[in-house]
């Protein structure tokens, strides 16, 4: 990675030289664990953009070299959380860390959770003593800044969604790279390490005295549909793009397609589907870009998908079901 800016150092070198040996045997299970996941593989290669898109690859660099946060808006479809699995596929960052967020969602939860009914239940009715560590589990967000020799992938999906302090919330994190558990950090004199579990697939993490610093800033990607705006504070904060609206763009819009139904299709069937969906994809650029920015791009997937089919049903009429699957967003039922 490079070196970042002195502003955006969150643990000097020799204070991670504690963590280094446990970070790489972590890492190491971490990989095996996105080698392992094929959906979130699948998504990663779906991602495609054109050589032409400058903005969205300087976004990327951006934020890897400054250790921002990316805000991400555009139509749906655009590929804005598509963008995070692909950045950590190129990368090999290990499976990405997601967090979908809701008007319920507060920080805390995406941190850690702390079962303390578990634990006192357990204090009751078993003859040991509860283990602390046992009932705390990181959340996504709280997995990503575990301190770590390569950066995480964070994805904060529809972060427009959230309740409006979430983003001050986050402002604090983004800034100190920084958070603890008041649970253990009460403890510290009883216990400074405590193990826990994590949002991969709870593979374990050594916490000392209760707090979590981030040795690298993780790549951090907020997805946006534009339903709310953003304080000034946070915005400053973050880098934002917009991503390219390739409704029509036929080239990506053929590799979009190429990416979601190839897999699984034997040359021959492949070869025997290519002109047809060349054809469909025409005729949705040919609607011009007036009518195309109001379909999502995995309408016309759901489009290219049933009229492309070998089994179809002969009831159904090729035209209607294209008007059917194709239209607008904003267009009456």
């Amino acid at each position: 990675m490079p070196e970042p800016p002195a502003w955006r150092r969150f643990m000097s070198a020799q204070d991670f030289e504690t963590h280094r040996e446990k970070s790489q045997e972590r890492w190491q299970k971490i990989q095996e664990l996105a080698e392992a996941d094929n959906r979130s593989k699948e998504r990663g290669k779906s991602f495609f953009l054109e050589d032409s898109y400058t903005d969205v690859f300087n976004a990327i660099n951006a934020a890897i070299y400054l250790r921002r946060p990316l805000l991400v808006t555009g139509k749906p479809g655009a590929g804005k959380t598509s963008l995070a699995y692909a950045v950590a596929q190129e990368l090999k960052l290990g499976a990405v860390l997601s967090w979908s967020v809701t008007a319920r969602s507060t920080l805390e939860e995406a941190l850690y959770r702390y079962d303390a009914i578990a634990r006192l239940q357990d204090a009751q009715f078993k003859q040991e003593k509860p283990i602390i560590g046992d009932y705390i589990r990181l959340g996504p967000v709280g997995t990503a800044f575990l301190p770590s020799h390569l950066p995480r992938v964070l994805l904060i999906d529809e972060i427009d969604k959230c309740d409006i302090n979430l983003p001050n919330d986050l402002l604090e994190l983004f800034e100190e790279g920084r958070y603890e558990i008041p649970e253990l950090v009460r403890l510290k004199d009883q216990a400074t390490e405590v193990e826990v579990g994590t949002a991969d697939r709870d593979l374990p993490a050594t916490l000392y005295s209760g707090r979590v610093f981030c040795y690298e800033f993780p790549f951090v990607v907020m997805t946006s549909n534009g339903e709310r705006d953003f304080p000034p504070a946070f915005l400053r904060r973050c880098l934002r793009l917009r991503m390219p609206d390739p409704s029509q763009n036929q080239a990506v819009l053929e590799r979009i397609v190429e990416a979601h139904l190839k897999p699984g299709q034997n040359e021959e069937n492949w070869g025997r589907l290519q002109d047809e969906i060349k054809e469909l994809v025409q005729q949705f650029v040919a609607k011009g870009a007036g009518e195309t920015a109001d379909i999502a791009t995995d309408q016309l997937l759901n489009a290219v998908y049933l009229l492309t089919a070998e089994v179809k049903p002969e009831s159904i009429d090729r035209d209607s079901l294209t008007e059917l699957l194709l239209k607008g967003l904003s267009e009456e039922n």
